[in-house]
Order: structure tokens, then sequence, then C-alpha cells
């Protein structure tokens, strides 16, 4: 029946534009700071007429995230079995791309999903790992294919962090030869991978440093949301007024802890560059300190990676930043190790590499012996083609 004129109607595919409008909020907001409102409001629909497609925040978070891997899956899934690693991998790299405002919702704030979601997600995401093993085994039969699997999905899975603009063509050519370098690669090292040194570990010394070592690993192990300023006052053994003689907050507790990981991050690159003047040993030394950092100071790099889309845009403002810094020393000198390279190729494999050193350390449990670095620091320098 012909609907009345003037009378609107429902698109059949509202609940699909929903979670179309919602991954992209998710991802930049974070699980908690993202307000149905706002993503109502990005369908161009009331919050109320939200709610008659999805009960709650919880529910339709869930399933962005079980639709991003679900896209992966059936992309693999058209993929004929002969197909080269190519092809297979183009298949993947094409839909990340697609949804790249959206991978956020299940590359780092999967946490936030429920057991039973979460074992789903994972589930599905291993056949795609499965599915990229195999490719990868058939062509390149070296050992350990199952992390060069991972450290080419990282690489891959890296243009979800950040905004580079370029044509979606050359990023996926990019992006694709990045991992299809890191799936051919020898990963297990000759020898001459780098090693790094870090920083002393910060020994805390004053009751505000008490707070923040105590507060990392909590943040870590159950998420800041769920965190009260109770669990860390009992962790460090005070009533929990005290925190806020040196806190205001629990938000300034975490601002802290993700300016203490830059902090560190940033003298460990000046301890392990000072000296070394040939570019391509300086691009080593910071894959090889950006590796052991990862492995080192796990618990804080994760709260860092997983909890700052959600702070107030004025706190997350100096951490941009920092990060932005550090970023910058990588393009600088992968430009001198490799001119062929334009400045937007050059900023999108440095994020590569950083997206196998994530992906690697969390298949590894974050594991950390010298063998676990010097491996990832191989297929990280395989990322970037040198």
């Amino acid at each position: 029946m012909t609907p009345a004129p003037g009378v609107a109607t429902r698109p059949r595919n509202r609940r699909q534009q929903i979670i179309e409008a919602a991954g992209p909020v998710f991802s930049e907001r974070g699980y908690h700071a993202a307000s149905m409102e706002e993503i109502a409001g990005g369908v161009g629909i009331t919050a109320a007429a939200l709610y008659r497609h999805f009960p709650n925040k919880y529910a339709l978070f869930a399933e962005c995230a079980d639709s991003m891997v679900t896209r992966l899956a059936g992309a693999l899934d058209e993929v004929p079995p002969e197909a080269s690693l190519a092809e297979v991998l183009g298949a993947v790299v094409r839909v990340t791309v697609e949804r790249r405002e959206s991978g956020g919702v299940y590359r780092w704030l999967s946490r936030y999903l429920e057991d039973e979601d979460r074992r789903r997600v994972r589930a599905k995401f291993a056949q795609v790992v499965e599915k990229v093993t195999v490719a990868v085994r058939r062509e390149h039969p070296l050992p350990l294919e199952g992390l060069r699997t991972v450290a080419a999905l990282g690489a891959i899975g890296s243009v979800t962090t950040h905004r580079t603009s370029i044509a979606q063509r050359r990023l996926e050519e990019v992006l694709l030869s990045a991992a299809l370098r890191v799936a051919a690669a020898d990963a297990v090292p000759d020898g001459r991978v780098r090693s790094a040194d870090l920083p002393a570990r910060p020994v805390p010394r004053t009751r505000r440093a008490e707070i923040l070592a105590a507060a990392i690993p909590l943040f870590a192990r159950d998420g800041f949301a769920d965190v009260t300023s109770g669990q860390i006052a009992k962790a460090v053994g005070v009533a929990p007024s005290a925190l806020y003689r040196h806190y205001s907050s629990k938000v300034d507790i975490l601002a802290a802890a993700c300016l203490q990981a830059a902090g560190i991050l940033g003298q460990a690159v000046e301890q392990n560059l000072h000296g070394v003047a040939d570019p391509h040993e300086s691009v080593h030394a910071l894959a090889a300190t950006y590796v052991a950092y990862s492995f080192e100071y796990t618990a804080m790099t994760s709260v860092a990676r997983a909890e700052m889309p959600g702070l107030p845009p004025d706190v997350r403002r100096p951490l941009a930043l920092a990060q932005r810094d550090h970023i910058a020393v990588w393009e600088q000198q992968l430009r001198l190790a490799r001119p062929d390279l334009d400045p937007r190729r050059t900023r999108i494999l440095a994020h590569a590499g950083l997206g196998v050193v994530v992906e690697t350390g969390r298949a590894l449990h974050w594991e950390n012996t010298p063998g676990h670095r010097d491996t990832v620091t191989a297929l990280v320098v395989a990322a970037l083609g040198l």
C-alpha cells in the first residue's frame, strides 16, 4: 500500500544505518563517552526512535563489534580457496579501509564486551586469521606462519588508528604491500636485530606516585569505568578521601597515567637514537625501542590505548600531541631511510609498524622475552620495507 502524502516511512535498512553511524562514534569517543543521542543524530532520528531498534547502548555496541568482524569473515568467504595471498589480504584490506572509522570497536574496545559476545567476536576473528594463515603457509612455508599472519593483519588494521588523508587506491596499495612483506618475512631473527635499552622503571616515592602506580594495573585489568576510587585507595592503603588531595578526579589519574606512558616512551626513543647516524639503523632502533617499551610496560600502554578516546578533549589534547611527536620521529627517520616514500605513505607505514607490535604482542600474550622482542622487531622492520 502506498503511504499517504506527507507521511514519513521508516527505511527498511534503518537498523543497519544505525550500526553504520554508531561505529565511528564508539571508536572516536570510547564506549562510555559515546551517547545514543549523538548516534541518533548521525542517522537523523531521535534517541527514542533509536531505542525501538536497540534496547540500550550495550546492545548497539555489541552488534557494531560483531558487524565489523562478520564483514571481514564474509569478504574472505567470497575469495576462492585457490586465491593467491595477495587476493586474500586484498579482501581484508578493502573491508578494513571501508570500515576505517569503525575499526576501534573491535580492535581496542572489545574489552567492554560481555563474555558471550566477546567469545563470539573472537571466534569469528579466529576464522579470519585461519583463512589468511592457510594462504600464508601455502606461499611462504616458513616458521611462525600464525604470528606472521597476525602481524600482517596488524599492519592492515593500523589504518583504523589514524586519519591520514590519501586516495583510497593508494592507501590500499600501501597497506597490502606492507602486509605481504610481513607475511613473507623470516620471523626467526638472524642476530642482526638491534636491542634497545629502556629507562629505569619509575619508583613511586610520593603518595601521588603511589596512587598512580596502584591505579594503572587496575585500569588495565578492569577498565577505567569499572574501577572505583575506593579500589584505588585500598590498593594504596589510604582512605578514598585521601586520593583527592593529590588528584581532583579519577579522570586526572587516568590522564596522568597516559602522560607517564608518553614520557617514558619519549625518554626511551632519545636514549636509543643517541649517537645513531645511519637512517636504517635509526629505524631499526626505533622499532626495537617501541617493541621493548610495549612488552615492558604492557599495563600502561593498554590503558593509554583503550581509555584515551574517552577522556575530555582538553585532557586528551596534550596526550594526542605526544603521540604525534612520536610518530613524527618515525616519519623523519623512515623518510631518510626510504627516500622513495612521500610524506603520507611514510605516515601510513609508520602506523603499520606500530600495528604489527600491538597485534603480535597480544598473540604472544605480551610474554617479555628477548626472543619475542627480536621476532616482533624483525616483523616491524619487514612492514616498513627496509
